[in-house]
């Protein structure tokens, strides 16, 4: 007997030798890439003050934009749903740490077999039945032979090669990725319900000029009413005049419905049915910051939820690339047995049937790794992906901001420009009606420098609206709003 154990023995030893030799040529790989350097600024110099460390309480200062932002990280579904994955996340955290655990379950079996007459165990039990050594309670019955057992069974896989390690390591930076997952998502919402705040006041801006217009325009039609009666004006011209407010009315209707819409937008991401959005046009007027302070580029690691959770996820790879490569080597496992057994269920609670057992295993992939080795090309290809998405994530992030930091000083520049256009417009309009009136001027120059006051002015809205994006839209690049 000691001479089959020992034999075994060497035979599973050589096993486990060229097992391993097989899976080190099989699973050598090379997915080491170099990460590309970050440039040391944007366009000028900064220091390392940074809006992202600001609260987005403290950055958006209107009352009422913050109220919203508020309302919508409390209802907005995808943040509930993304609040949900992370649930589940750490649920697969919990069961990856599981499967290092010993595995303790209570066992209760109860059931019989029929053994045949010319078999070993059939002419074993009769053998017994006629030994001198046993007494009647221990005759094993001669048909059907009853089994019942009570008792603990338990298995444990002894983690020699780090596999149940680095899968625990793998759904760890999973988790974490999702909870950055839900950080970038913060990020993205606050961003848009300030910039379709911003458009909702932009609109309603609108519509006050727009109003204003209206009321000129209606006057000026009322005075061409009067130069016709008095033989000053013709009927041409009051047509014209005319057109040119019914042309306003029309464009104060769609500004009306891009304002419903813009609002049932705003609801829609606060989770809630459609609703009036009071809102006031003052706030428009705020001054958009000269200067804001961007820090420097390396920040973006920090700050940044989606390179992050892109960082954690090549984590999550490259544990999964280990533990893959692992399953090409040998697993050793402990099993036991603790409990009652007996064949008779009068005795099965007696201390003398208290029965027990372990047993040390190890099983070694030979032949036919094919899905061994198709899982650890699947793992090594997803690390590789991971690692061009965590470059793909860093290089937009740096894209983001150097384009809104060069769009904001232009933007400037175009509204400085923009609103001394809209001052001449404005004075024209003045020196227009006045040489009107005197019959210095037809009334197709009267309209035509109207109508192009009122295009600049809105165009300056348009403006400004993109200016007050811009302040949201750095903000989000640097990765500002999440904490």
């Amino acid at each position: 007997m000691t001479h089959y154990i020992k034999l075994i023995y060497r035979i599973g030893l050589c096993l486990s030798i060229i097992a391993f030799l097989n899976a080190c040529a099989t699973s050598k790989s090379n997915t080491d890439l170099v990460t590309k350097a970050l440039p040391s600024q944007y366009i000028t110099t900064s220091d390392s003050s940074n809006v992202a460390a600001i609260n987005w309480k403290e950055y958006f200062s209107d009352p009422l934009l913050v109220d919203l932002i508020d309302t919508a990280l409390k209802n907005n579904f995808d943040v509930l749903i993304a609040y949900q994955k992370i649930k589940s996340s750490q649920a697969q955290v919990k069961y990856a740490k599981g499967l290092s655990a010993p595995k303790v379950q209570g066992s209760v079996v109860a059931g019989g077999e029929k053994f045949g007459d010319y078999t070993m165990a059939g002419v074993g039990n009769f053998d017994t039945n006629l030994s001198p050594n046993i007494d009647d309670k221990q005759k094993v019955p001669n048909n059907i032979v009853p089994e019942y057992f009570v008792g603990l069974r338990s298995s444990w896989e002894v983690d020699v090669w780090g596999k149940l390690k680095n899968k625990r390591r793998a759904a760890t930076a999973a988790y974490l990725a999702t909870v950055e997952g839900k950080n970038w998502l913060v990020t993205n919402l606050i961003a848009e319900v300030a910039s379709t705040y911003y458009e909702l006041l932009s609109y309603k801006s609108e519509i006050s000029i727009i109003d204003e217009t209206i009321k000129l325009q209606e006057d000026q039609l009322n005075i061409v009413h009067v130069q016709k009666e008095a033989g000053r004006a013709n009927e041409l011209a009051v047509n014209q005049f005319q057109a040119q407010l019914l042309q306003s009315r029309i464009l104060k209707l769609e500004l009306a419905q891009q304002i419903i819409h813009t609002e049932n937008k705003l609801n829609s991401m606060l989770g809630r049915y459609p609703q009036t959005i009071d809102v006031n046009t003052n706030k428009f007027d705020r001054d958009v910051p000269a200067q804001i302070q961007v820090g420097i580029p390396s920040q973006l690691l920090s700050n940044r939820p989606d390179i992050k959770k892109s960082e954690l996820e090549l984590k999550a790879s490259k544990a999964n690339v280990r533990a893959a490569k692992a399953a090409f080597y040998p697993s050793f496992s402990i099993t036991a047995t603790l409990g009652l057994n007996s064949f008779n269920p009068n005795f099965i609670f007696s201390p003398q049937s208290m029965a027990y057992n372990a047993l040390g295993g190890l099983i070694t992939p030979l032949i036919n790794q094919s899905a061994i080795k198709a899982s650890f090309r699947s793992a090594k290809a997803e690390q590789v992906e991971a690692m061009y998405t965590y470059q793909k994530n860093i290089l937009t992030g740096y894209v983001e901001v150097y384009n809104q930091l060069v769009y904001m000083d232009n933007l400037s520049q175009i509204y400085e420009l923009k609103n001394q256009e809209v001052e001449v417009l404005t004075t024209s309009i003045e020196t227009a009606s006045e040489l009107f009136l005197t019959g210095r001027a037809t009334y197709l120059e009267v309209i035509i420098t109207r109508s192009a006051a009122l295009q600049s002015k809105l165009q300056l809205i348009e403006i400004k609206k993109r200016r007050l994006d811009t302040v949201v839209n750095v903000y989000r690049a640097l990765g500002g709003g999440w904490n």
